[in-house]
């Protein structure tokens, strides 16, 4: 049946029915040993086990179409007497067919359903690449079927977390939620682990993670979460963009503030147009593209636009900095930054996009330390009144960069049970209607 030097792989495929057909060859190569039947003409303890696990599928986020009515009448069917020609056909469906199922379960794991042609970025650069159909083969010799189909999934801490609630939620009796209510509360806990299997991170043991809709930076150390800092995040017009990958190299306490050229030129000319007072009274200072500086006096504001804006606009330390007293700095290509505010009242507000797309920490300067005492450095850190008073910006350089993931997760597991957030950016929508839309074609 696997043959093709007859025809295209893809065409025997089709006519076989297999999605994983590539992984389910490499998988019987070069024996074609059957691995889920035995010679009485039965399914093996080994089938039944990933027939069981196959039908768990939504305990993982994904469809319950792996064990198709299709392969289930393949299975019961030898309880039915037939010739030994038909019996051989009906075994061989069913070896490729279970097999086809178990690999595509693998891959879906650990790729997602939505991108299965892309590595995911925590797996790029480590070791060899994935190979189910090796991993799958050598478990059936172990007895370890269970922990080689599940081996491909994401390690970090928020996955593994939000599995387990769903699992446990799943296992639940239904609450007085009506059925669309409850539907919709698992295709959001789904489309999340979707999210996660081509976002997650490799596994590092200490890290910042930095969740938008829910408005928390978490400093996770060791499986545990150390710190937790409510955050603002940007509007959903400035929305702060998730990060791969990056880490806090240094922070500046008592900043000055540079303001980016899009603040600068689409919400502070037209005031300028107005008022060239409007600098002195917000502490800012005017400097044209050679660093000098300028009176803003002296500028024809009517002719400057948009377009055509040759200056800088820098707000020095103090009080009222837009940066407030201290502010963090990782590599990334949006030119965003975490720093402290001087207006702390919005983190009392459940609802926090407010920025134009930094990111703003509460408490930040017990991060600051935390950030020192890992490096066993003394924590002698500046008051906010003596940041306030200093005059010059001051730059502590870490010798052990800190790790900084930014994630947009709506669902996370915390404690066993799902904990929903917000969809402040409005990016579930689409994910649910990709991948719950793409059941059929699967």
């Amino acid at each position: 049946m696997l043959d093709t030097a007859v025809g295209h792989a893809r065409a025997a495929d089709a006519r076989l029915g297999l999605r994983a057909g590539s992984a389910v060859r490499a998988f019987y190569a070069p024996g074609c040993a059957p691995a889920w039947t035995t010679p009485a003409d039965s399914l093996n303890a080994d089938a039944y086990a990933a027939l069981r696990l196959l039908a768990r599928a939504a305990e993982y986020g994904l469809p319950a179409d792996y064990a198709s009515a299709a392969l289930l009448a393949l299975r019961d069917s030898l309880r039915r007497p037939a010739a030994p020609d038909p019996r051989a056909r009906q075994l061989a469906r069913l070896e490729i067919g279970l097999s086809d199922a178990v690999l595509r379960f693998m891959h879906d794991l650990h790729r997602g359903r939505l991108h299965p042609d892309v590595e995911p970025s925590r797996a790029s650069g480590v070791g060899e690449q994935w190979q189910p159909a090796a991993g799958l083969r050598s478990a059936l010799s172990q007895n370890q079927l269970g922990k080689a189909v599940l081996s491909g999934q994401p390690a970090n801490r928020e996955y593994r977390q939000l599995q387990q609630a769903l699992a446990r939620w799943l296992a639940r009796p239904g609450s007085l939620d009506s059925a669309a209510v409850r539907r919709a509360q698992y295709e959001t806990a789904a489309l999340n682990l979707e999210r996660w299997r081509s976002q997650a991170w490799a596994p590092v043991a200490e890290y910042i993670f930095i969740n938008l809709p829910a408005f928390e930076l978490q400093v996770v150390a060791f499986d545990s979460v150390r710190q937790r800092h409510r955050v603002i995040i940007g509007k959903p017009v400035t929305p702060t963009p998730t990060l791969i990958s990056s880490a806090i190299h240094y922070f500046t306490l008592a900043p000055d503030w540079h303001v980016p050229h899009s603040i600068a030129t689409k919400e502070m000319l037209p005031q300028l147009k107005r008022d060239p007072g409007y600098l002195s009274v917000n502490n800012l200072e005017l400097y044209d593209d050679r660093g000098r500086w300028r009176n803003p006096y002296s500028v024809r504001w009517a002719a400057v636009s948009v377009q055509n804006f040759p200056y800088r606009i820098r707000q020095a330390p103090g009080c009222e900095n837009a940066l407030g007293n201290v502010v963090f700095r990782f590599p990334n290509p949006y030119s965003v930054y975490l720093h402290d505010t001087p207006a702390r009242q919005l983190f009392a507000q459940p609802v926090r996009a407010f920025s134009h797309g930094c990111v703003r920490l509460a408490e930040p300067l017990a991060l600051a330390a935390y950030l020192l005492r890992r490096e066993g450095r003394p924590v002698r850190l500046p008051s906010e009144a003596e940041c306030a008073r200093q005059p010059q910006p001051r730059d502590v350089r870490l010798g052990r960069p800190l790790p900084l993931f930014v994630r947009y997760a709506t669902c996370v597991g915390e404690g066993g049970r799902l904990r929903f957030f917000a969809d402040v950016y409005g990016r579930d929508e689409a994910l649910r209607q990709a991948l719950f839309g793409a059941v059929a074609r699967r």
